[in-house]
C-alpha cells in the first residue's frame, strides 16, 4: 500500500447582502474573516489586497447596481492548488456595466476600478452566472499560503 497525499480542498463562501452601505461593509468584513480562516492572515499584503478588491466591488454593487428591494450576492472561492482567490459580486442591474474612468483631483470618487485593475491579476464582468437579471463583476488574485482544509 502506498501513501497518497490528500487532495487540496477548494474553499467557498457565498452570501446575499442588503444593497446598502452596511451590507457592503459586512460583505467586506466577512470576506476578510474567511481569508484569515483559509490561511491568508489579517494584515498580510495578500489579505489586504483581496479585501480592498472586495470593498470596491461591493461598494460598486451598492452604488451603481442597486435596484430597490434587491440584494447583491458575493461568492468568494479559493483554490489552494492554484494559489488563487476569486471574488464574484452579482447585482441586478445589468445595463450599468463597470468601466474605468479617469477622475480629476477634486473628485471624491471614480478610482475604485483603478485599484481593482492594479491589485487583481484579472477582472471582468459577465452576465449573471446564476441566471436572472443583472451582472457579475469578478476579480482573481494570486494568494500564497492558502490552507488545505477549511476550519469553519
Amino acid at each position: 500500500m502506498t501513501a497518497t497525499q490528500a487532495p487540496l480542498t477548494a474553499h467557498r463562501f457565498a452570501m446575499r447582502f442588503s444593497s446598502t452601505p452596511r451590507g457592503a461593509r459586512l460583505a467586506r468584513r466577512l470576506c476578510g474573516h474567511r481569508l484569515d480562516a483559509w490561511g491568508v492572515p489579517y494584515g498580510s499584503a495578500a489579505h489586504d489586497a483581496v479585501v480592498l478588491v472586495a470593498a470596491e466591488l461591493c461598494a460598486n454593487a451598492v452604488r451603481h447596481g442597486h435596484v430597490a428591494g434587491r440584494d447583491f450576492h458575493v461568492l468568494l472561492t479559493a483554490d489552494p492548488a492554484a494559489g488563487t482567490v476569486r471574488l464574484e459580486v452579482s447585482d441586478t442591474r445589468g445595463e450599468r456595466l463597470p468601466r474605468i474612468r479617469s477622475a480629476s483631483a477634486p473628485d471624491e470618487g471614480g478610482r475604485g476600478l483603478l485599484l481593482v485593475e492594479e491589485l487583481a491579476d484579472r477582472w471582468g464582468c459577465t452576465a449573471r452566472v446564476a441566471g436572472g437579471p443583472g451582472k457579475t463583476v469578478w476579480a482573481e488574485c494570486t494568494v500564497p499560503g492558502l490552507n488545505r482544509a477549511d476550519p469553519a
